[in-house]
């Protein structure tokens, strides 16, 4: 840490930069005892805000409340990358054996369709979320990188990408768009937009509270409970909120409540973000489309640049606290600070001596076949979006019209795809579950570092890293 180079003024947490960005908002009151609802949603991030705007919007007269234990949008939905994407969580092939190949496509479609209505509620509502639609770019800096872009470019070619979805950049375009030191070959899909996500998260809440929703913030749910005497309920030190329907909406924080300890594991995700980059960096590195950006290393980055001309990058970092905990308010380690710092560098040279002003992590919900799910069951008036596996910002806006249509018993094309209603197997008690996620991010660092040094084709670290995974 001591030599990198940082701001006067570099923070570590305090939620994330985004927030810093606006400042934390103003909480609202706690539940004021116990009460009852039609629908009543735990989490108030992107998922349960998402629920609650649709729902109150195709009826009116439902009586919804939002449970969250910090304020809406603490978590991932406020200290993401800001990739509003297409691209969505899971094993493509796993996914059409519940619904067949075509419902895959379909949900792929779907992910396309979800990207501009997320742009559109934006204009609607009038959030400035600094929303821009420049695409995603992904970079391949080494032969194995190139030949695993390829192949993938190819194998989404036969899961609803046509050549304008998704296609590989000449030489030229690519050193037009953002010049990435290294890069042998690198692909362009439209189908993403950056965001800026607190603003997002808190312009989406307040939507959400002038269509009539009670958010109520420092209220902790500890138990969510199955209809008994034709409700069900949701259990807080405030008091139980009874419901017809009891959302859960929690994706990291899961593990949280009791009896879903196993359920989602909490990955963990690091970011930081530089000063304002002078003129004379942005002539070395271009980037003026805004585009966000990724690359094909398994212990992969993404990155964006801001509204304000700073580079904001993330990363894994640390994956994995033992017995599922999360972070305390955004702190991350020096050493992640370090990693990311060294990979700002390294793809963009001319960042060398570009301070850094904050660093934050947050965690998102990993399955244990890693692929998202909605479900909604009528008969215990339960239901849950989520294991997004950090593409979750489109996924949301996807989850809350499915399981608006779930909760409202229409059978749409929503409905019909094929990551709803699927069961999950549960995550490997401690310290199995934390030694394997430890043996599968030591395969993949060794595998993107024997990649980086003679590889030409995917490493078997990483084939084998993803065997133990299950991804």
């Amino acid at each position: 840490m001591n030599r990198i180079p940082l701001t006067k003024d570099f923070a570590n947490g305090g939620v994330s930069y985004w927030y810093r960005q606006i400042g934390l908002p103003a909480r609202r009151a706690p539940l004021p005892g116990p009460r009852e609802y039609d629908v009543a949603i735990v989490g108030g991030g992107y998922t349960g805000l998402w629920t609650a705007y649709y729902l109150k919007q195709a009826d009116p007269g439902l009586r919804i409340a939002i449970l969250e234990k910090e304020f809406a949008g603490f978590g991932a939905s406020g200290r993401n990358g800001g990739w509003l994407s297409a691209e969505f969580a899971g094993s493509r092939k796993r996914h059409a054996k519940a619904r067949g190949r075509q419902a895959m496509i379909d949900l792929q479609h779907a992910m396309f369709h979800a990207v501009d209505e997320v742009i559109e509620v934006t204009r609607a509502e009038g959030i400035d979320a600094d929303v821009h639609k420049g695409g995603l770019v992904h970079v391949a800096t080494n032969p194995a990188q190139r030949q695993r872009l390829r192949e993938e470019v190819a194998d989404l070619r036969t899961w609803g990408y046509g050549e304008d979805d998704l296609r590989l950049l000449d030489r030229d375009e690519q050193r037009e768009r953002v010049q990435v030191a290294g890069t042998l070959e690198a692909a362009y899909s439209p189908h993403c937009a950056r965001i800026q996500p607190a603003k997002l998260a808190t312009g989406l809440a307040a939507a959400v509270a002038r269509l009539g929703v009670d958010i109520f913030e420092d209220t902790p749910v500890t138990e969510i409970r199955p209809r008994q005497g034709g409700r069900a309920s949701a259990l807080t030190p405030r008091g139980v909120v009874s419901a017809e329907y009891v959302i859960r909406a929690t994706e990291g924080f899961t593990a949280g409540l009791a009896g879903q300890h196993r359920q989602w594991l909490p990955m963990n995700s690091s970011m930081i973000v530089t000063e304002p980059l002078p003129p004379e960096v942005w002539k070395h590195i271009g980037w003026t489309g805004n585009e966000l950006l990724g690359d094909q290393a398994h212990a992969y980055i993404y990155a964006q640049r801001t509204a304000d001309d700073r580079i904001a990058i993330g990363g894994r970092g640390v994956p994995y606290r033992f017995g599922s905990r999360t972070d305390r308010r955004g702190a991350t380690q020096r050493q992640t600070v370090a990693l990311l710092w060294r990979m700002l560098v390294k793809l963009f040279p001319a960042t060398a001596d570009a301070r850094v002003q904050h660093a934050w992590c947050g965690v998102l919900g990993v399955p244990r076949d890693w692929c998202s799910t909605v479900h909604l069951d009528h008969a215990t008036g339960l239901g849950w979006a989520g294991g997004y596996v950090g593409s979750g910002v489109t996924t949301t806006n996807l989850a809350g019209r499915t399981l608006r249509d779930l909760v409202l018993r229409r059978d749409t094309e929503l409905t019909a795809l094929p990551w709803v209603g699927r069961q999950v197997r549960q995550w490997e008690p401690e310290p199995l579950r934390w030694a394997g996620v430890q043996l599968i991010y030591a395969l993949f660092r060794a595998a993107d570092r024997h990649e980086n040094e003679r590889g030409t084709t995917t490493s078997a670290y990483a084939r084998l890293a993803n065997l133990i995974s299950g991804r």
